[in-house]
Parts: C-alpha cells; structure tokens; sequence
C-alpha cells in the first residue's frame, strides 16, 4: 500500500475546515471554563478565547499539513500512537506562543499563564484526539457521498 493511500491529501478548503470545525466546537465548550478558570469577565476573557482560537486554527493549518507530509513521506499509518504524536506536538507548538500572550491579555505572571495553559492542555489533547479520530471516520464516508453525488448529477 502506498504511502499517499495511508493519507490522502486534504485540499485547503478542506483543511480550513477541519480547522473552522475544531475551533468552533472547542469555542462552545472552553470559552465559558476560561472565564471561571480566571475569574475575569467573560467579555475579557472571551477576545482572549477568540485570540487564541485564531492563533490555534492557523497552527492547526500550517502543523497538520507538515505532519501529514511527514506521514505519507514516512509511511505511518494513523495508529494511536501516532495520534498522540501529533496531538503532542501540536499543543506543545502552542504552549510557546499562548503563555506570553495569557500572561500579557490577563495582567499575569508567566507563571500563572503557564499553569493556565497547562489546564487548557490537559482539556485540549483528549480533545484534539477525540475530534480527530472522529473526523477521520467521517471522512471517508462524506468524500464517498460527495463522489456518488458527482456522479449522479
């Protein structure tokens, strides 16, 4: 089997949405556990969530694509361990540039930034796990919709 079957390129438009997806069900779930978490306003701590979304959904982008090159180059398939390779990249990439900004949006140390990252982390990767896992099921059954759509229009 070839690498590329293991896979299959995503488009851009594809790619922002998965990226548009992820954030927006992760808005919906977080931003309100932010504003307890920090006991700031929700306002306040909502253009944060909105910042750090924006943040993450173009390192979502930019990462997924390079670790999926980086699969079919390699020719791993997308095992659980790979999964969580890829979900601990990913936050890791973010931890270096979301405390600063935590810690510059809140009026806190890099200290509390960082264990306030730490906490979004630990709800992020089984969370980024989970969706992914569930999005690469789905997948293949809306292309295969798409197809018989195309086919018979």
């Amino acid at each position: 089997m070839s690498s590329a079957a293991l896979t299959p390129h995503k488009s851009l438009p594809e790619r922002v949405l998965h990226a548009l997806l992820f954030e927006l069900i992760a808005l919906v779930l977080f931003a309100p556990l932010i504003a307890l978490m920090t006991s700031q306003s929700l306002a306040r701590t909502g253009v944060l969530t909105v910042m750090l979304s924006l943040i993450a959904m173009g390192w979502n982008m930019l990462f997924s694509a390079g670790f999926e090159a980086l699969e079919r180059r390699l020719g791993w398939p997308r095992t659980l361990w790979v999964r969580l390779l890829h979900a601990g990249l990913f936050e890791l990439g973010l931890l270096l540039v979301m405390v600063p900004l935590i810690a510059w949006w809140l009026h806190v140390g890099l200290l509390q930034a960082l264990l306030l990252d730490i906490g979004l982390v630990l709800l992020f990767l089984p969370y980024t796990l989970i969706f992914n896992w569930l999005y690469d099921l789905a997948r293949p059954r809306v292309l295969t919709r798409r197809r018989r759509a195309s086919t018979n229009a």
